[in-house]
């Protein structure tokens, strides 16, 4: 079982932003900005690309509703997406608020926050996700 797997069953703690029976999303531990957040699919997968059609289609109108509630508790330009997917064996979707796209350039410094910031972080998303 994945690292993300246990976080999207609770086992380990998160900074949950948004979730529905199918995917997850939760704040990057390791944020780029604020509102960092990943987005996954529950049911493990390693490659985006390996998900069906119509599952990969549900994930990114998921991503799309999580991306929505960051541009409205994170006034930015864009969020940018980013899939990665070789550092954790599990599918994921980055999102990203960019004021430039220097803000999606995986090689700047990550942001130290406290628990309290992100708590407040997440919770902000999360009340936007579900207006």
């Amino acid at each position: 079982m994945s690292i993300f797997s246990k976080i999207a069953a609770g086992e380990i703690p998160s900074y949950k932003c948004a979730e529905n029976e199918e995917f997850y999303a939760f704040l990057d531990i390791n944020p780029l900005v604020k509102g960092h957040t990943l987005v996954i699919p529950r049911r493990e997968m390693d490659y985006i690309f390996d998900m069906e059609d119509d599952e990969l289609a549900r994930f990114e109108v998921f991503a799309k509703k999580v991306a929505v509630a960051i541009k409205k508790a994170f006034p930015c330009v864009k969020v940018g997406q980013a899939v990665l997917g070789l550092e954790v064996p599990h599918a994921h979707i980055h999102l990203i608020p960019m004021q430039s796209e220097k803000d999606m350039n995986f090689a700047n410094p990550k942001l130290n926050l406290s628990s309290e910031e992100m708590q407040a972080i997440a919770d902000k998303i999360f009340s936007m996700y579900n207006v």
